[in-house]
């Protein structure tokens, strides 16, 4: 069993909370089609912050407008899970459903040996 190591100055806690976020993360980004996983991995680095919120809110406000062909409720959360790396109580609200989703459905995750 791989055990994480605790960072400098963060306690472990955290460390492996951060660490098992990140794994699910990446489990998710791998279910998507192939050419979008790089622009996903791009979004989410630290220095795309500005275009992660932008697409975030024009994800959402594209949600509002699924009587278009285009657009649809789809939008939602996916313009949530971009803020979530930025706000903290989407953030909180994202690990619960990820959680929740590990617990219930794994395969969702990709992980088919539960």
């Amino acid at each position: 069993m791989h055990r994480s190591v605790p960072s400098p100055g963060l306690p472990m806690a955290v460390n492996s909370a951060a660490h098992r976020r990140e794994r699910r993360m990446e489990q998710l980004i791998d279910r998507v089609p192939a050419k979008l996983q790089s622009t996903l991995r791009w979004l989410r680095r630290p220095s795309s912050r500005l275009v992660r919120i932008a697409a975030g809110l024009l994800l959402i406000c594209g949600g509002f407008l699924s009587i278009l062909p285009v657009f649809g409720l789809w939008m939602f959360p996916l313009g949530f899970v971009v803020l979530a790396e930025d706000v903290p109580p989407i953030r909180r609200a994202r690990d619960c459903l990820l959680d929740w989703i590990e617990r219930r459905r794994p395969h969702w995750l990709g992980d088919e040996s539960r």
